[in-house]
């Protein structure tokens, strides 16, 4: 997540509790977390380096059967999308992924299909997604996107919404805003309930190098390492669950 810039324009839509807002090159903006939804730097290219490599997915992918991401922010659907664009390149014919992902304010249509626009790498992941997406998203969303892929997206608090969820994941995205602006979404209650969903041997990736996140990780039971962030920030965490208690 980048850091807030104030300076908003006219240009504003409500989603939900919160005001969705534009700033310059079409970035989408949280006024109800003041916080842009994803790195200035590059946003497509932040969840490769934070998420897709620090959990090792194209390796791990290489096993084929099911493998299942949880995702703490859907927000825009960048992670999603550009997830899906590299899955789609690696996957074995026998292989399929489950991608379920907590949000507490669903975008609209509109909405992300604008904010994933930037990126004509993945035009035919956006095309798929909104195409798909329903106009008033709410509830728990579920989305066949092809006959390998299933998206899930929780809509709600995402303690409440984990909690009572009986998935186990593989590999988690941590990529609340940040932990700053939206302490909840980094709470030891939360980061227990990802550890308690999370397989033997389930890793994350997150942006954040928050102390206070760090101790709530490793109080859940993860092992946690602190490794180079994107584009020039100097550390991100990445961790697992030991593979036997």
């Amino acid at each position: 997540m980048g850091d807030a810039d104030h300076k908003h324009d006219a240009d504003a839509s409500k989603t939900g509790a919160e005001t969705l807002v534009w700033h310059e090159s079409d970035m989408p903006f949280s006024n109800a977390f003041q916080d842009h939804f994803y790195s200035k730097a590059d946003g497509r290219a932040e969840c490769d380096h934070v998420f897709i490599a620090a959990n090792r997915l194209p390796e791990r992918w290489q096993a084929g059967g099911t493998f299942s991401i949880g995702e703490l922010g859907f927000g825009t659907g960048l992670n999603f999308c550009e997830t899906l664009r590299q899955w789609k390149r690696l996957r074995s014919a026998d292989a399929r992924l489950c991608f379920s992902s907590f949000e507490l304010y669903p975008m609209k249509t509109v909405e992300i299909d604008r904010a994933l626009s930037p990126w004509p790498e993945i035009a035919e992941e956006r095309r798929a997604l909104v195409s798909r997406w329903p106009d008033e998203p709410s509830d728990t969303i579920e989305i066949e996107i092809d006959p390998q892929t299933r998206l899930v997206v929780h809509c709600g608090d995402a303690l409440t919404s984990l909690t009572a969820s009986a998935g186990r994941f593989d590999a988690w995205y941590l990529d609340g805003f940040a932990p700053s602006r939206n302490p909840d979404m980094w709470s030891a209650a939360l980061m227990q309930a990802v550890f308690d969903h999370t397989g033997p041997g389930g890793t994350f990736g997150t942006y954040t190098a928050a102390g206070f996140v760090r101790r709530n990780l490793q109080a859940a039971g993860f092992t946690v390492n602190r490794q180079s962030g994107f584009a020039g920030k100097r550390e991100m965490l990445a961790g697992k669950r030991p593979e036997k208690p």
